[in-house]
């Protein structure tokens, strides 16, 4: 490759502290953006869905375990599907040992998937995850939070993804990450989601590319992301 531009390790510091500058000016942003995104009022839901996991049913309540707070990762993996979606098992790849130190923190965390166990287990296997992941298919939960496009959400209810109207959603599973808190009267109550490249500064290794000279290029490729496989695929 070839650099951009050539210069004195002198000029380089100079751009380095003026880069610096703007960097710190986007983490104080983020930090105002985080206290506005923990201020946001809470949503009671109306039902404890049910989740299928590898030892039976049980109640949204439950997977909280004993911390007042969860976070769901919305993992496109539909009873249909033969794999699990590329784009989040490229994200879902830096979510093993996560959950000890969230743990910490008073949170849990599990992915989300309408397809039932029999698909999740062995896909779960060969990636070599051990995160919690658990199944929607028991109830409404994936299209009642946006993400379930499948022929089982109700046909009265508008297409929504990203907190906007769609004509049409171009997968039966679109993928999010969603918070919920279980309130000291023991309902749950739905506080945040995020959808699309809201997810960006969830995947370590975007994080990591963002360094580099050369970045995500996934303009130069055309389609965006058409480079990202499987882990065991490259």
């Amino acid at each position: 490759m070839t650099p951009t531009k050539f210069a004195s390790r002198e000029e380089w510091l100079t751009a380095r502290r003026a880069l610096l500058e703007m960097e710190k000016a986007h983490t104080r942003e983020k930090d105002k953006i985080t206290r506005a995104r923990q201020a946001l009022p809470w949503v009671k839901l109306d039902q404890d869905y049910l989740f299928q996991t590898d030892t039976g049913e049980v109640p949204m309540s439950d997977l909280f375990g004993d911390h007042s707070q969860l976070i769901v990762y919305h993992f496109m993996y539909g009873p249909k599907w033969d794999a699990g979606c590329v784009s989040c098992s490229f994200w879902a790849d830096s979510f093993n040992g996560i959950a000890s130190h969230l743990a910490a923190r008073d949170i849990a965390f599990v992915a989300v998937s309408s397809a039932p166990m029999a698909m999740i287990a062995p896909f779960k296997k060969r990636m070599g995850w051990n995160f919690d992941w658990v199944s929607s298919s028991p109830s409404s939960f994936n299209s009642d939070f946006n993400v379930g496009f499948g022929p089982d959400r109700p046909k009265n209810r508008p297409l929504m993804y990203n907190f906007s109207e769609i004509e049409s959603a171009f997968m039966d599973e679109m993928h999010g990450t969603s918070v919920f808190a279980r309130g000291d009267d023991g309902a749950v109550y739905h506080t945040y989601s995020t959808y699309g490249r809201g997810l960006d500064i969830t995947n370590a290794a975007y994080s990591y590319i963002d360094m580099t000279p050369k970045g995500r290029n996934e303009a130069a490729e055309g389609n965006p992301m058409s480079w990202v496989k499987h882990h065991d695929n490259y």
